[in-house]
């Protein structure tokens, strides 16, 4: 399994520590990494972790911009300046930066969200909220994906 699926509630204890979930560990290995990088959310109160393969490959798009517009220079103080590269230890335990557990508002409830090629770090509260207000909105927008190819012969 390659992707982060599921709500996984944790602790975030006075040092700052947490335990990422077994699951997800299990991804990573998966993806052959222990390497990530934490940053804050550009849309939500919460901590945004990649892998650092995929984190690699989203960044791509930042050489791709006039180094000298600000649009660039926006992207590399909004992403680069504030992202922290991380490996849990053999147990899982990671240390969360002061700076990104204040931007996100983590209290020591915290849930790990499942966001298919990366997960999220929230406030729980917060992620059952924004659980069902994400559910809600796509109910009400009719959201909806592709249907796979099936392979020949299903029916």
């Amino acid at each position: 399994m390659t992707q982060f699926l599921g709500t996984h509630k944790g602790k975030l204890d006075k040092k700052g520590r947490i335990s990422v979930p077994a699951q997800f560990r299990a991804v990573l290995e998966a993806l052959g990494t222990q390497d990530i990088v934490l940053f804050p959310s550009f849309r939500h109160p919460c901590i945004e972790v990649w892998p650092q393969p995929a984190f690699a490959a989203l960044s791509a798009g930042h050489t791709r911009l006039d180094i000298f517009s600000d649009q660039a220079d926006n992207l590399a103080a909004a992403l680069f300046a504030t992202a922290h590269p991380a490996r849990p230890d053999g147990e899982g335990r990671l240390v969360l930066p002061e700076d990104l557990v204040a931007e996100a508002g983590l209290t020591e409830a915290v849930s790990f969200i499942g966001a298919n090629q990366c997960f999220q770090i929230w406030d729980t509260e917060r992620a059952l909220a924004h659980i069902r207000e994400a559910r809600a909105r796509a109910r009400d927008f009719k959201l909806t994906l592709p249907s796979p190819a099936r392979p020949q012969g299903e029916a």
